[in-house]
């Protein structure tokens, strides 16, 4: 039997992640508060005044910046506050809404953006459409069992947490999601169609706990499994709630 094991959200995208024990999804959007707000950047070309999906050049993000992948976040849907922590800082807890907090975040991220051509300037939105990397609002599905073939070829203990999913699923063989491209799943009481495997960047590199490279997640996929690939994208079809334990099935 497939179960989910686990359940992320990252509000703030490549800016910290926040385990859920249960979400509802709706049918044609993301993950609700995943990816909700992006750091911009001197070079953003983000739409403040007609707010669409942009692609992830626009915003700050991992993959340039490894420090970043250290970060965890906490959302208070009731007053719209996010506190982050990570190891070389104090916690934060403030207003992406509102622009005198943002001045703070800023600030706050500032150290961990040192290295970066361009500096954040500001935060972004799209509302409830996410600012994915998918150009279609998605959910990303992950396979324990493939995790569990990655971390053996390292060697060692490897966190989940690197590959920054929504939904992860206990109970599959290895690599049996790269087989459901097209087909439709239901997890809880949702329906997804998959739609295709997500490609890796050096992200995956970096340990969520220190920000600092130390497993070469990419070489492993490439020269072990012949791919850069890890977890499907997924659009959302029928919306419904999905917890911790909920069963999941191809349809």
């Amino acid at each position: 039997m497939t179960t989910v094991a686990h359940l992320w959200r990252h509000p703030i995208k490549s800016h910290g992640r926040e385990a859920l024990e249960a979400v509802t999804l709706t049918a044609g959007e993301s993950m609700p508060w995943d990816r909700h707000w992006a750091v911009e950047h001197e070079k953003s070309k983000f739409d403040h005044t007609n707010p669409q999906w942009a692609m992830c050049r626009n915003f700050m993000i991992g993959v340039v910046l490894p420090k970043l992948a250290g970060i965890w976040a906490k959302l208070d849907e009731a007053t719209g506050e996010i506190t982050l922590r990570h190891s070389a800082l104090d916690d934060i807890t403030f207003c992406p809404d509102d622009p005198d907090d943002v001045a703070r975040f800023l600030g706050w991220v500032a150290p961990l953006s040192a290295d970066a051509s361009s500096k954040p300037t500001g935060l972004a939105s799209a509302g409830r459409r996410g600012l994915t990397d998918s150009a279609y609002p998605s959910v990303s599905v992950m396979n324990l069992a493939s995790h569990a073939a990655v971390s053996a070829r390292l060697g060692g203990a490897l966190e989940t947490e690197r590959w920054r999913g929504n939904v992860w699923l206990d109970g599959l063989s290895p690599w049996e999601e790269m087989e459901w491209t097209g087909r439709e799943i239901r997890i809880g009481d949702a329906r997804l169609i998959v739609r295709e495997p997500i490609r890796r960047c050096k992200h995956t590199m970096a340990n969520p706990i220190t920000g600092k490279r130390d497993a070469d997640t990419l070489e492993v996929l490439e020269n072990t499994f012949g791919h850069q690939h890890f977890g499907m994208y997924c659009e959302v079809v029928g919306g419904g709630d999905i917890a911790l334990g909920d069963t999941a099935e191809v349809l």
